[in-house]
């Protein structure tokens, strides 16, 4: 799907009442977790910024590329990282970005599983050929050391929401974007 049938499906759901949808949805915390990504989404989108040096290495791309991101409106970590790669892809008329849902079909996320799960988001760029050029996903590495730290100390679902959210926020995208320069440098 493109990113306007994305945001129109994300869109769906956060206009229905909970009762009105189907799982994972009509579970009330899904739903109001979903609700709240659909802003911090669109927050991004408005307010996020691109580094100068990472437009510039995407515009450098040379030969057409598909990326693909394997997603789920309910994912708090993709409500911080879909907008920085949405707006990254625009930047190269090479590029083009599709959407899939994680679980539904085709199930590429299968292909693509983090530690053995199917985390998301998750970047999938592929040349024309269809041959992967490189995976990104499914959160940056210093919320990921935050994620393990308070997995291991065993938080309460809550306290890793918090304590996630409140890491996005501070690092306002910094951190997915090096981490995708690093990804395009290694490319070459």
């Amino acid at each position: 799907m493109t990113f306007s049938e994305y945001v129109a499906y994300f869109q769906d759901i956060v206009a229905k009442e909970s009762t009105e949808l189907a799982a994972p949805y009509n579970n009330p915390d899904y739903f109001d977790y979903t609700k709240l990504n659909w802003h911090r989404m669109n927050r991004w989108l408005k307010t996020g910024e691109l580094s100068e040096v990472l437009i510039q290495k995407v515009k450098s791309i040379g030969a057409p590329q598909h990326w693909i991101l394997i997603t789920e409106p309910w994912c708090g970590d993709a409500a911080h990282s879909v907008p920085f790669i949405e707006l990254l892809s625009r930047e190269n008329p090479l590029i083009t970005l599709s959407y899939e849902l994680r679980d539904s079909e085709p199930h590429r996320i299968e292909s693509y599983l983090t530690r053995g799960g199917k985390s998301i988001p998750k970047l999938v760029i592929k040349n024309t050929e269809g041959h992967d050029l490189a995976t990104w996903g499914p959160r940056p590495a210093g919320c990921q050391e935050i994620y393990d730290s308070l997995m291991q100390e065993k938080a309460s679902f809550d306290k890793v929401k918090e304590e996630i959210q409140h890491w996005y926020n501070n690092n306002k995208g910094v951190a997915i974007q090096e981490e995708l320069l690093l990804v395009f440098n290694d490319m070459q």
